[in-house]
């Protein structure tokens, strides 16, 4: 990527809605170009927010598990700034170095176990055909909840969309990420 589609705004070009949808995330430090893209459009950040947060910091899914199918999912879709973003978060989550670069492999790494293994499987299978085969859904079953079950599908539809609007809008690397 050279230029990006949307230029992140600044905090001089940010007026009105764009002010008060960016207000939160310059509070917190984290004002970063996914959402300084976004607010070229503040009503649809806005209400897409509720929906991010919810999968982002309100899912069921333990933290790490969910890392791996939101890095699996960026991954696929070669969302650079997605990728770069969810490794810092991956880190956090407790995933190792190793673990994120066996990530990029999927399911046929032999490192991992049944359940990381079903969630890579789980994430191709959406990406490829939009649903999940009933032996991947059964295993999964073993390990999580019905409710476990819909935030993993509805996580790696996020990160589709992300990934998808990211890639399409061309949003640059903050400084502090690392690009593939």
């Amino acid at each position: 990527m050279t230029e990006p589609r949307l230029t992140p705004l600044s905090d001089e070009e940010l007026s009105g809605p764009a002010t008060a949808f960016m207000a939160p995330m310059v509070e917190n430090g984290r004002a970063w170009n996914i959402f300084r893209v976004l607010a070229h459009h503040p009503d649809l950040a806005r209400r897409w927010m509720v929906f991010a947060n919810h999968i982002l910091g309100k899912s069921t899914l333990p933290v790490r598990e969910r890392e791996i199918a939101i890095l699996r999912i960026g991954w696929l879709c070669q969302a650079e700034y997605e990728w770069a973003q969810h490794v810092v978060i991956g880190k956090e989550a407790g995933l190792t170095a190793e673990e994120i670069e066996r990530i990029k492999v999927g399911a046929d790494a032999p490192e991992w176990n049944a359940l990381d293994r079903l969630i890579l499987i789980a994430t191709d299978e959406l990406r490829e055909r939009s649903n999940i085969s009933d032996a991947t859904w059964a295993g999964l079953g073993e390990h999580w909840s019905t409710q476990q079950l819909m935030d993993l599908v509805f996580t790696v539809g996020q990160y589709n969309l992300v990934s998808m609007a990211l890639n399409t809008l061309q949003v640059p690397l903050d400084d502090f990420l690392e690009g593939f």
